[in-house]
């Protein structure tokens, strides 16, 4: 029977429907957050389901959108989420892209609000890195995160000064970091690349000789261009992750590293990976129909394709789709992506995500399978470090609260 929001309900009814104990009841009665009715014929105070449903709902929304406390949401200065894509600063990062900024300069943007008339330089440093020792602790063949796992805590091993946290020393930090990062990548491919990466200085060029990719201007601008894209998207797991480590004063290695180890998940960072392996099943463009319809056929998610908050498209995939087809429009892992978004788009499915356009971008750079969630991870860098100078800022402990729901075994089925 459907329950009346004016039915009345006795005390050890209330205190269950609130969960909580009697004593937990009367309390809240008695400190006027709860309405008690006066019983009738000698039976004892009730009370309205609708004050009682009222304070439930109070009761939830408050451990719910807790973060600091209280707070529902954390407020930002950084990246404001459009239907035409993330605004960095307040410049669309698909007009960046477009012009072709360099991803040192949006990194800058991000990080200080403002634009630099040209292109940053920093510094490239290929001293005090101990090569041997770093390829013998990173096999190869691994995860390209796995190598930046790694090389964050023995970066942040011979920094002494690693915990001044003054936005200044940050900034300088961070311009030294990323190029150091970038060139790290080399690590699970190819160790005797890292010299010549970590000399470039240059993100996008580090990462090029890292990952063996051509450094032609051509393939240095899609790479370019997949950084600035990938650059922030405002809170997100990973770039939370990297806030919660910093608003307990953790230094910036540490915060990258909390970033890393929520990018390394399948659901967030690997995502470009799975579709790889989604072209590796067709094997060729003539094979992409029938890989997508068996995929349906057993109930598996098609990767790639979709974005809750882009129900009419990922504006990011678009572009970074057309440079990877005008870079390498022969590439047969190229036509094979470019089938398998014709076969999604033909069952009427969603439109591609920015994860389906860097694995383009992988096969149009001929890069090794698995060397997308590299590139994600260099580009979101750049937010990462934004994220955790504000919540430097902000000065105050992430803590959200969890809303008890009872043992295991009170669980619903």
């Amino acid at each position: 029977m459907k329950a009346r929001p004016d039915e009345a309900l006795s005390a050890r009814e209330a205190a269950n429907l609130l969960g909580v104990k009697l004593a937990t009841l009367y309390a809240y009665a008695s400190r006027g957050r709860l309405k008690s009715l006066a019983g009738t014929r000698g039976r004892a105070r009730r009370y309205a389901r609708a004050d009682l449903e009222a304070l439930r709902a109070r009761n939830a929304g408050a451990a719910a959108r807790a973060l600091r406390f209280g707070e529902p949401v954390l407020e930002t200065r950084i990246t404001e989420m459009t239907s035409r894509g993330p605004a960095y600063r307040g410049r669309p990062a698909l007009e960046l892209a477009r012009d072709r900024v360099p991803f040192t300069s949006v990194a800058e943007l991000l990080w200080t609000g403002v634009l630099p008339e040209r292109a940053k330089s920093w510094p490239g440093d290929a001293a005090a890195w101990p090569v041997r020792e770093l390829a013998k602790l990173v096999p190869r063949g691994s995860p390209p995160l796995a190598a930046l796992a790694i090389a964050l805590p023995v970066l942040a091993a011979s920094d002494a000064s690693r915990f001044d946290a003054h936005a200044d020393a940050v900034l300088a930090r961070a311009r030294r970091l990323l190029p150091k990062l970038a060139a790290a990548c080399a690590l699970a491919l190819d160790p005797r690349r890292l010299g010549p990466a970590l000399e470039a200085g240059d993100p996008a060029r580090a990462l090029a000789i890292a990952l063996g990719a051509p450094r032609t201007k051509p393939a240095l601008e899609l790479l370019n261009l997949a950084l600035v894209l990938l650059a922030d998207h405002e809170l997100n797991a990973s770039t939370f992750a990297a806030r919660v480590a910093a608003s307990t004063g953790a230094d910036l290695y540490a915060c990258l590293g909390a970033a890393v180890a929520a990018l390394s998940g399948p659901l967030h960072g690997g995502a470009s990976e799975q579709v790889e392996i989604l072209a590796r099943e067709a094997a060729s463009a003539s094979g992409a129909a029938s890989a997508v319809h068996d995929r349906m056929r057993r109930g598996e998610r098609i990767p790639g394709f979709g974005h809750v908050l882009y129900p009419d498209g990922d504006p990011r995939a678009a572009p970074l789709l057309a440079a990877a087809r005008r870079l390498a429009p022969r590439s047969k892992r190229v036509k094979t992506i470019v089938a398998i978004l014709d076969a999604i788009d033909e069952a009427g499915r969603p439109k591609p995500n920015i994860d389906v356009a860097l694995a383009c971008a992988c096969a149009a750079l001929d890069l090794p399978q698995g060397q997308g969630p590299a590139i994600f991870a260099i580009g979101r860098c750049a937010g990462w470090v934004a994220h955790v100078l504000e919540q430097y800022e902000a000065g105050f402990v992430l803590r959200p609260r969890a809303r008890w729901v009872g043992p295991v075994g009170m669980l619903p089925a």
